[in-house]
C-alpha cells in the first residue's frame, strides 16, 4: 500500500505556504511604488528590470492559481472516506510528484518522428513551482523597493533644490545680477528629475550633488557676506522664535498627555516621539557667534523644517488628547440626559434597559476608559430606550 504521510505533510505545507503568499501579493498588489511603477512610462535600466519583474509577477499569479487549483483537489481528493491504493498513489504523484503542467508547446510536423508526439508539456512539482514563485516574488519586490527609495528619497530632495534655485533666482534678479550659474543649475535638475521621474534605478545622486554645488555658487556668487549675515540673523530670530512655540506646545502636548494619562487605553493617546531640537538651534548659533555664515544657511533651513513639522505634530496630539476629555465628557452628558428621559417616562427601572444603562455608565466610568466602546454602550442604550418608548406609546 502506498505511503501517503510524506503527501500529507507537503499538502500542509503547501496551503499554509498559499495563505502566506496570497497575504504577500495582496500587499505587493497594494504598494504605492508599485502602482507608480504601472502607471509611469518608465526608461532606462527601470524599464528593464520593472519588463522582467512584470513577466515575474505574472508568473506568481499562474503559479498561484495553479497551486491553488492543485491543493484544493488534492484535499478533496484525500478527504475522501476510502481511498484505494490507485487513488493514494494518485494523490502522492499529484502532490509530490511533477503534476504541474507549465506550458504545452506544438511540435512543427516536420520536427517529428514517425512516432514522435505533436505536443511536448513542460511539468514540475508543486515543490518547484513554490520555490520557482519565491524567486519570482524576490525580483518583483526587489525592483519596486528600490524604485520606490529612490523616488522617496531624492524627490523631495529634487523639489528642495528646485525651491533653492527659484529663491537664489528672484534674489539675483533683484540685485541685478548675472542668472548664469544659477541657469544651469536648472539644466542640470531638470535633466536630472526628468530621469528620476521614468528611470529611478539609473539615475546618479552625484547629479543632485552637482546640482546643489552650483546653487551654492550661485548663491555666494549673488550676496555679499553683509547681504548674507543680515537675512540669516532675521532667519536665526525667527527660527528662536520659532523655538519658544516649540517649548510651548511641548507644555501643552505633556500636560494634555498627562490630563488624558490612566483615563484612557495607553493607544488611544498619541504622543510624539523625536529629539529636542534646542541643541541643533544652539549649534547653529554657535556657527553664527563664530563668522561661518556661509554654513549656517542649509542647517537652519532644515532646522526650520523640522521644527515645525516637531509643532504641528505637537499641535494635533495636544488637541487629540484634550478632544479625550471632551468626548467622554459629551458622552456621560447624553447618557445622563437620556436616563432622565427614561425617568420621566417611567422607565427608570425597566428590566430591557437599566442593564443597558448600567453597561454604558460603567463603560464611561471606569479607568481606562474606552471611547469607542463607551460610545457603543450609550448608542445601544439611547436606541433602545427610543425603541420602547415607540413600542409602548409613553
Amino acid at each position: 500500500m502506498t505511503d501517503i504521510a510524506p503527501a500529507d505533510a507537503e499538502l500542509l505545507r503547501l496551503e499554509t505556504a498559499l495563505t502566506t503568499i496570497a497575504a504577500n501579493l495582496v500587499d505587493l498588489d497594494d504598494n504605492p511604488a508599485r502602482k507608480d511603477l504601472d502607471k509611469t512610462k518608465l526608461s532606462g535600466q527601470t524599464a528593464a528590470k520593472w519588463a522582467d519583474a512584470t513577466d515575474a509577477l505574472t508568473q506568481l499569479w499562474d503559479g498561484y492559481r495553479m497551486l491553488t487549483e492543485l491543493t484544493t483537489s488534492a484535499r478533496q481528493k484525500r478527504d475522501q472516506r476510502r481511498l484505494s491504493d490507485t487513488d493514494r498513489a494518485a494523490f502522492a504523484h499529484q502532490v509530490l510528484g511533477r503534476s504541474i503542467t507549465l506550458s504545452t508547446t506544438i511540435v512543427p510536423l516536420a520536427q517529428r518522428g514517425l512516432l514522435g508526439t505533436s505536443q511536448v508539456h513542460s511539468t514540475c512539482s508543486p515543490a518547484e513551482l513554490l520555490s520557482a514563485m519565491e524567486a519570482a516574488f524576490t525580483i518583483a519586490v526587489t525592483v519596486a523597493t528600490e524604485a520606490g527609495d529612490a523616488w522617496q528619497k531624492l524627490l523631495p530632495a529634487a523639489a528642495d533644490a528646485a525651491a533653492s534655485i527659484d529663491t537664489v533666482r528672484a534674489l539675483t534678479r533683484q540685485a541685478g545680477g548675472a542668472t548664469a550659474t544659477i541657469d544651469a543649475a536648472d539644466r542640470r535638475l531638470g535633466a536630472f528629475t526628468a530621469q528620476l521621474a521614468t528611470d529611478p534605478l539609473g539615475v546618479n545622486g552625484a547629479d543632485l550633488d552637482a546640482v546643489r554645488a552650483l546653487i551654492s555658487r550661485a548663491d555666494a556668487e549673488r550676496t555679499s557676506a553683509a547681504e548674507l549675515r543680515e537675512a540669516l540673523t532675521q532667519r536665526l530670530a525667527d527660527a528662536r522664535a520659532l523655538a519658544t512655540q516649540l517649548t510651548e506646545a511641548q507644555h501643552a502636548a505633556d500636560a494634555a498627555a498627562q490630563a488624558a494619562a490612566d483615563r484612557f487605553r495607553e493607544q488611544d493617546i498619541l504622543s510624539v516621539r523625536g529629539a529636542d531640537l534646542r541643541p541643533d538651534l544652539a549649534a547653529i548659533d554657535a556657527l553664527a557667534a563664530a563668522g561661518h555664515w556661509p554654513l549656517i544657511s542649509p542647517k537652519l533651513a532644515d532646522w526650520a523644517r523640522r521644527a515645525r513639522e516637531r509643532l504641528a505634530a505637537l499641535q494635533t496630539a495636544a488637541a487629540h488628547n484634550a478632544g479625550l476629555l471632551g468626548t467622554r465628557n459629551e458622552l456621560r452628558g447624553r447618557l445622563d440626559a437620556y436616563q432622565a428621559k427614561a425617568l420621566r417616562r417611567g422607565l427608570g427601572e425597566d428590566a430591557e434597559l437599566t442593564p443597558l444603562a448600567t453597561a454604558a455608565r460603567e463603560r464611561l466610568y471606569t479607568a481606562p476608559c474606552d471611547l469607542d466602546a463607551a460610545r457603543v454602550a450609550v448608542n445601544a442604550y439611547q436606541d433602545a430606550l427610543t425603541a420602547t418608548i415607540a413600542r409602548e406609546g409613553r
